[in-house]
């Protein structure tokens, strides 16, 4: 598992040698296109979308051809917050992300719980649903806090010509941290099978997995935004300083 940043290819690069990573960050809609996939574009952001292709057995030709279509949407700058400078990116980051998870961990966590009690004894994944959940609910408190705290400020001090910290370290582990809900997603999705309830699930139960599935949506997004933008910029801000 790769826990690096993003790359940025060079200008004039072909569409199949270019990082997922970057084709998101230049157009957010791609996203859409990877994730009916099942690419990666957060945490394995930095392969190439030939590599990515290859990796999932997928034809390289039809992802092209659905991103192409996608390409011919042009984002406009204030629905693309991977265009905004560092500052702003980190307020849109804490008011749009960290705000969705602190409003939405808790109310998956108290549906997961419920789901798992009422129906765990005949669907013993639902069990390991939660704990999976569970890991990732606690992890991303954490992983939160450490970044409005710490990484954060030190990158807007940045902004202002201040060297406060070495920042190799701190966004290594933020990497590695991201790597470890990606993973605890895609086992949720796997014992979801695609986050899809059974025909007869109650309202809970379809109300958990629908949770899910959004909060997939967003953290994808919200990984994304660092691992491809707002980290690679701190770092090369820290180069300059």
């Amino acid at each position: 598992m790769s826990h690096t940043a993003t790359v940025f290819t060079p200008a004039g690069t072909p569409l199949p040698d270019r990082t997922v990573g970057e084709i998101v960050a230049e157009n957010p809609s791609q996203a859409r296109v990877f994730q009916a996939f099942g690419i990666d574009f957060c945490c394995q952001g930095g392969r190439t979308l030939r590599e990515a292709c290859t990796l999932k057995g997928i034809g390289l030709e039809s992802v092209i051809e659905q991103l192409e279509a996608a390409f011919a949407v042009k984002t406009q700058l204030e629905n693309n917050p991977a265009l905004l400078p560092p500052v702003e990116l980190i307020q849109h980051i804490v008011d749009k992300h960290h705000a969705y998870l602190r409003a939405e961990l808790p109310r998956i966590h108290a549906m997961s719980e419920r789901v798992a009690k009422v129906h765990g004894g005949h669907t013993p994944t639902l069990i390991e649903l939660f704990e999976v959940f569970c890991a990732m609910e606690d992890e991303l408190q954490g992983h939160m806090m450490k970044e409005e705290q710490i990484l954060f400020p030190a990158i807007q001090a940045l902004c202002t010509g201040s060297k406060v910290m070495p920042f190799d370290g701190p966004v290594a582990c933020m990497l590695q941290e991201h790597d470890d809900a990606g993973q605890a997603l895609a086992r949720m999705r796997e014992l979801t099978k695609g986050f899809t309830p059974p025909p007869d699930a109650c309202n809970t139960y379809r109300a958990l997995f629908a949770g899910l599935a959004e909060l997939e949506e967003d953290l994808h997004r919200h990984i994304h935004l660092e691992n491809s933008v707002l980290f690679p910029q701190a770092m090369e801000l820290n180069g300059a300083v």
